[in-house]
């Protein structure tokens, strides 16, 4: 077990989520994926089919850009009500995350973890990325994306995680000054990235304990 709070940003096809919930679960901890959104569904009283067409997607709200920044202060929470379905949902699953991090230590893939959680001093941030014929191999085998439109859809993805993390953060996705790690998953293997983690995880844990 560990109090360490593990944050997992990653490229389509990466293998970050694989390697996010490996790590959770060798460290005895919650991992935060499709999870938030059955939970996020249940607190927020969305349907799951609204949840799961705006996860990870960002709007063009103006809306959300003046009113967010007083929400994070904690002040004027009834403006919510008033934001686009994707802003509201986004609210939504970042208590979700707050809450399983104050309980202790879990991993949190993807959904701007890093931004989130920017101010817990046991926070580990980590981007996962791979080469680009890692990736195509890896979507074509392991999520069955069919070859013809593999490149398309892998540029697709990436620009919508970008945009969605941009939109909601102000930062750039892929500046890896935003996080503590980043690591190749495609030069040191699935395997080895884990450990890397778990062994960056625990040095963060000691200096927090």
């Amino acid at each position: 077990m560990t109090n360490t709070v593990i944050t997992i940003a990653r490229q389509y096809g990466s293998g970050g989520r694989d390697i996010g919930r490996a790590v959770a679960e060798r460290l005895g901890i919650p991992c935060l994926d499709k999870e938030i959104i059955a939970q996020t569904m249940r607190e927020s009283g969305f349907s799951e089919e609204l949840i799961k067409k705006a996860d990870e997607k960002a709007t063009n709200s103006l809306a959300y850009s003046m009113m967010m920044g007083s929400y994070f202060f904690g002040s004027q929470p009834n403006y919510i009500s008033q934001l686009p379905l994707n802003d509201q949902i986004f609210v939504a699953e970042s208590e979700v995350i707050k809450k399983a991090a104050d309980k202790g230590g879990c991993v949190v893939i993807g959904r701007c973890g890093n931004f989130i959680l920017r101010e817990r001093k046991n926070r580990l941030s980590v981007f996962i990325h791979a080469d680009k014929s890692h990736r195509i191999q890896r979507a074509i085998q392991e999520y069955g994306v069919p070859e013809k439109k593999i490149e398309d859809f892998l540029e697709k993805q990436d620009k919508q995680r970008a945009h969605y993390h941009s939109f909601y953060t102000d930062e750039k996705w892929s500046d890896l000054t935003n996080y503590d790690l980043s690591i190749s998953s495609s030069s040191f293997g699935i395997e080895n990235t884990i450990e890397m983690i778990l062994a960056a995880a625990e040095i963060v844990g000691r200096s927090f304990s």
